[in-house]
């Protein structure tokens, strides 16, 4: 009898042992460089700029703290099962316990001792990532428009780089390039060509929107070498997923290279969304008197 069952048996093991296997191949061929350590930054990326040890350390200190409150409020949970399970001899319903002046004190000032704890972490990463350089190396100029992006190099004022403005615009069909120089401060510029938009680059831990008649601002500096991608991040309409682009961070010589070429390919001059967008409309004196109260 034990044979026929162990012979019956056999089969489920082996198929079990091939999925483990295959499953274990899965996660071994995902492993990479790129993802390496991705488990201890709770699924970030590698960082690529000087504002993501900033956002790292908020993303890790907030995961660590919601760990926390759940083993605690897991803990509370397996103790009540079993302290207060019902045993025999138990009357039907337990007893009642109300006005616990303590334990309501405890679960009302709680959850906003943590609250006003992540909001001061937050506060503090918020004012170290939107700082600004007094003077930054570089100055790009962002327009987001349907359904691409346009990067304007203001390099009027760089030898090095031609001592004029270039640009590389992108389409649905054709992916932009957007060349960064290493350990460089760089300030973007951000405008809306009709909608809004969202400049994310993951790597670099940030993201800002890009919103029509209201042109943002950021500064950072790339800090890795390599290739990265970017995206918008804010619905913006039908061909929302076409509006990608390649962020390459490259020495600063090559950087300027670039935009050589981009100046031998008569890419020259700024391209600024529509005036129309690009300004919020003021309302007249008229309107103004037919606003309601």
């Amino acid at each position: 009898m034990r044979s026929e069952v162990d012979r019956r048996r056999r089969p489920r093991l082996r198929s079990l042992a091939a999925v483990g296997a295959a499953l274990a191949l899965t996660a071994l061929a995902g492993c990479s460089s790129e993802t390496k350590g991705q488990a201890a930054r709770f699924g970030m990326v590698a960082p690529a700029s000087d504002r993501a040890p900033h956002m790292e350390g908020l993303w890790t200190g907030a995961w660590i703290a919601a760990l926390a409150v759940g083993v605690f409020v897991w803990g509370l949970i397996i103790f009540a099962i079993i302290r207060f399970r019902r045993r025999k001899g138990d009357p039907e319903v337990p007893r009642q316990t109300r006005y616990h002046l303590p334990l309501e004190i405890l679960y009302t000032m709680v959850p906003f001792l943590i609250i006003g704890v992540l909001f001061f972490y937050t506060v503090r990463t918020q004012n170290s990532v939107m700082a600004k350089d007094a003077e930054p190396d570089h100055t790009i100029n962002v327009v987001g428009q349907k359904w691409s992006w346009t990067f304007n190099y203001m390099e009027a004022a760089n030898p090095d780089a031609g001592s004029v403005v270039t640009h590389d615009a992108g389409t649905i069909e054709k992916i932009p390039d957007l060349y960064l120089p290493l350990d460089k401060s760089v300030r973007f510029h951000l405008n809306s060509a009709d909608v809004i938009h969202s400049f994310w680059v993951p790597a670099f831990y940030f993201k800002m929107d890009v919103i029509p008649g209201h042109p943002n601002q950021f500064d950072l500096t790339p800090t890795k070498a390599g290739t990265f991608d970017g995206k918008c991040a804010e619905f913006c309409g039908t061909y929302h997923a076409n509006m990608l682009f390649k962020v390459h961070v490259v020495p600063e010589a090559e950087y300027n290279a670039h935009l050589k070429k981009l100046k031998a390919q008569g890419k020259t001059g700024e391209i600024q969304p529509a005036k129309s967008v690009a300004t919020l409309p003021t309302p007249s004196a008229a309107e103004k008197e037919s606003e309601p109260k």
